[in-house]
């Protein structure tokens, strides 16, 4: 899988494409939507009526003038001035509403796609430029949608309306203007692929500036302790510098419309009222269709001054759209999986596996934990294989070690039970049953993980425990933090169980943050338990409680170990010694030191773990 939200090599969307997509996202409030386009014609029909008022009213001041033709053209002026107050409020209202409702769907639906799509794709995207998609990219189409999208539409109206009274008025003025019109339409054109351009560019810095600050405030230890401040500042003031050029561009060619298209309005405007005497001169028009055609000639030119002032907003949101859509786009996680786990099987506390049967009807397997691998390979990359020719046997109640060297491919094989990725050769089975047969949420729901860098959410300890169950009561919660040896330090915070957690519970040491996870684990009652260097970080005393803790929760489990600290792993049923892919050695302890191969190099420190 590619990176789609890194800076470098972004290539955009078709941009009518990217408009059409976000315009299709109104259908979720069709009645705001038609709501407010209905009041805002009526806004933007009245506009030009009042307009066309000019005429009729000029026409009498010069002419044969009557008093009652006079006030009776006034007050209808003073009918459509307030339709244009009511059309304008109440359009632009239902507008701004829409535009909420459309980022709130478009945020949930992000989440939603975001939640589904697999590990690999998070493993190759950048935290940082994520958050960035979901700040600065929404918060952007969030303003060009309030703001835009109601003066496209009056934009619209407003020039057709216009551009048809004005053929009425005087068709040879009208060609003048359809010129100079199409001067400013290429003027527009051009300055405008160059402004997306460079709103892409901008957008793109923007993201990567903050992955990188993302990344280092999260890393401001190893900053400190390597004393890498200094490159840091250089790094960031060099990302600092790309996004300050490439936002000055983009600010060039914005603010470059507004003075050109201002400028070649009032040559249009000049144009027209010199022509224009000229036709009154000859009689051809009247001083009245002159005075309402300079007004049209403002009307219909400003739409345009309008939204190419607001091109800046405009490209800024596309960029940011395009980058929302190409999440959206990516492929969620496919689970094809038939097999589904019923629980409390028989009205017992057993549960197990519902397998479909060819011919219709379903063999159930209790779910026991056997797990077995044949002849398993597995690359991240089909080119280059991680894992070759795997073969394990595991039983209920087992425990299994996985120890070699860094990258040998200890914690893929883990990944590859709980189906984070997909093997590319081999079988894995699950008490008899191909894993890829199994839905992946009940798969997954019959594990737990202990990992070594433990990730706690915000909120109480309480809650954090029972992330493993949602529906878990109180008194469960505290039977696992018993369990886990995690009772002790839990009651003796400030509010106990109801302890708020700062972020990534930063308020608790590296073991009890390793002791909440080891409860978290326990309340998910896992058929297969998964302990991933579960007590490298930590010192001594904590890693035996950690240790009575898991000892405590592999009973009657399958467990699979990963560790560096070979001490943890002497009481194993099986020891899996892996190095490049392959397993080299297996065996229970006694067994391996006997062989005084690989195993016992590293126990009595012939050779050490790299």
């Amino acid at each position: 899988m590619t990176k789609t939200n890194g800076p470098r090599g972004l290539r955009p969307k078709n941009a009518r494409k990217t408009i059409l997509r976000l315009f299709s996202y109104f259908k979720f409030k069709k009645a705001l939507f038609f709501s407010g386009i209905v009041f805002i014609i009526l806004g933007s029909i009245s506009q030009i009526l009042a307009n066309a008022m000019l005429s009729p009213i000029i026409d009498t001041l010069v002419g044969d003038f009557s008093m009652n033709v006079f006030i009776r053209y006034l007050m209808i002026t003073g009918l459509l001035v307030i339709f244009i107050a009511v059309g304008q409020y109440i359009g632009n209202l239902f507008m701004a509403r829409l535009a909420q409702e459309t980022v709130h769907k478009i945020r949930e639906d992000m989440f939603s796609h975001m939640e589904k799509l697999p590990i690999p794709f998070f493993d190759t995207s950048s935290h940082g430029e994520l958050m960035s998609t979901f700040t600065n990219d929404v918060d952007m189409l969030n303003q060009s949608l309030e703001q835009s999208v109601s003066q496209i539409i009056v934009s619209f109206i407003t020039v057709v309306g216009t551009f048809i009274m004005m053929i009425v008025i005087s068709p040879i003025l009208t060609l003048v203007v359809i010129v100079m019109l199409a001067v400013m339409f290429l003027f527009i054109k051009f300055i405008g692929q160059k402004s997306a351009e460079n709103f892409r560019n901008q957008q793109a810095a923007l993201a990567d500036m903050n992955g990188y600050i993302e990344e280092m405030m999260s890393g401001q230890k190893v900053v400190k302790v390597f004393n890498y401040e200094e490159r840091a500042i250089e790094d960031f003031n060099r990302r600092n510098e790309e996004l300050r050029k490439a936002s000055t561009s983009a600010s060039t060619y914005g603010t470059m419309l507004m003075p050109i298209m201002g400028n070649l309005t009032f040559v249009l405007y000049a144009m027209v009222s010199m022509l224009g005497a000229f036709l009154v001169i000859k009689n051809i028009i009247s001083v009245g269709n002159i005075a309402a055609y300079l007004q049209y000639t403002r009307t219909i030119s400003r739409p345009i001054t309008m939204v190419s002032n607001q091109l800046n907003t405009l490209f800024a949101a596309l960029a940011g759209a395009e980058r929302i859509f190409n999440i959206l786009d990516e492929e969620i996680e496919l689970d094809e999986g038939d097999v589904v786990l019923v629980k409390d099987f028989n009205g017992k506390n057993q549960h197990a596996w519902k397998v479909p049967k060819e011919n219709g009807e379903f063999e159930y397997v209790p779910v026991k934990g056997h797990i077995t691998f044949k002849d398993v390979d597995f690359g991240y990359v089909p080119e280059r294989k991680i894992l070759k020719k795997i073969n394990i046997y595991a039983k209920p109640g087992q425990k299994i070690a996985l120890v070699g060297s860094t990258g040998a491919g200890k914690t893929t094989i883990t990944n590859l039970i709980n189906r984070f990725y997909e093997i590319n050769d081999g079988t894995i089975l699950y008490d008899g049953i191909d894993i890829r047969r199994i839905n992946k949420f009940d798969l997954r729901s019959t594990m737990s993980i202990v990992l070594q860098d433990v990730h706690l959410f915000e909120g109480t300890v309480a809650d954090n425990i029972r992330y493993g169950r949602l529906d878990a009561s109180d008194e469960e919660v505290k039977e696992a933090a018993k369990l886990a040896n995690a009772h002790y330090f839990i009651k003796n915070l400030p509010q106990g169980y109801d302890t708020i957690l700062t972020a990534d519970g930063h308020n608790l040491s590296q073991g009890e943050r390793q002791l909440l996870s080891i409860a978290r684990a326990a309340i998910a009652d896992p058929v297969i338990l998964i302990l991933d260097e579960a007590t490298s970080s930590v010192d001594t005393r904590t890693e035996k409680l950690i240790s009575e803790g898991m000892d405590k929760l592999m009973e009657g489990r399958t467990t699979f170990v990963i560790a560096h600290r070979l001490s943890t792993v002497r009481d194993s049923n099986a020891i899996m010694v892996l190095e490049q892919g392959e397993i080299i050695e297996r065996g229970d302890h006694d067994e391996l030191m006997k062989q005084k191969g690989r195993y016992f190099a590293l126990n009595t420190g012939a050779i050490e773990l790299e």
